[in-house]
């Protein structure tokens, strides 16, 4: 047989035992509350907390639930995300819901040097192993400009 028969064939066979790709949503996620330019009276708690409410098209569940399931992840926050000035001491980060998943994450303004005043909320959508959801090269962010009182 001929080599170009044979690379004809393969190429054939190939084509008709391919799995087809499932299409997947790319990932999206946003801040519903707070609001954009909102002002926010802070928790009086130790930590001067509020409640962060997410929407994602992926499922948020606590890190390492997610399996096999590639539309699935939970959430890392950072306050003011520009510098580390207001993440817990020693960690890269404000806040996650890693343990318990879901739409709400817990901003922790005590942790800041000025609690009061203009804040960022930044928002990444991670993976099980905590690394950044990419699409197009880039992590999957939301951001809300606040402030707090």
């Amino acid at each position: 047989m001929p080599r170009s028969a044979l690379k004809y064939g393969l190429t054939l066979f190939l084509l008709a035992t391919a799995i087809p790709a499932v299409a997947q949503d790319k990932p999206t996620l946003e801040i519903v509350w707070p609001k954009v330019n909102s002002v926010i009276v802070l928790g009086d708690d130790t930590e001067k907390s509020i409640g962060v409410v997410v929407r994602s098209n992926f499922k948020i569940l606590a890190a390492g639930q997610c399996g096999d399931d590639k539309q699935c992840g939970h959430i890392h926050m950072k306050m003011d995300p520009d510098g580390d000035t207001c993440n817990i001491p020693g960690r890269p980060y404000n806040s996650m819901n890693s343990d318990f998943g879901g739409d709400l994450i817990k901003a922790r303004f005590g942790h800041c040097p000025s609690p009061v005043g203009t804040h960022v909320i930044g928002i990444l959508l991670a993976n099980d192993h905590h690394q950044p959801i990419l699409v197009d090269g880039k992590p999957v962010t939301a951001l809300a400009t606040i402030a707090t009182k």
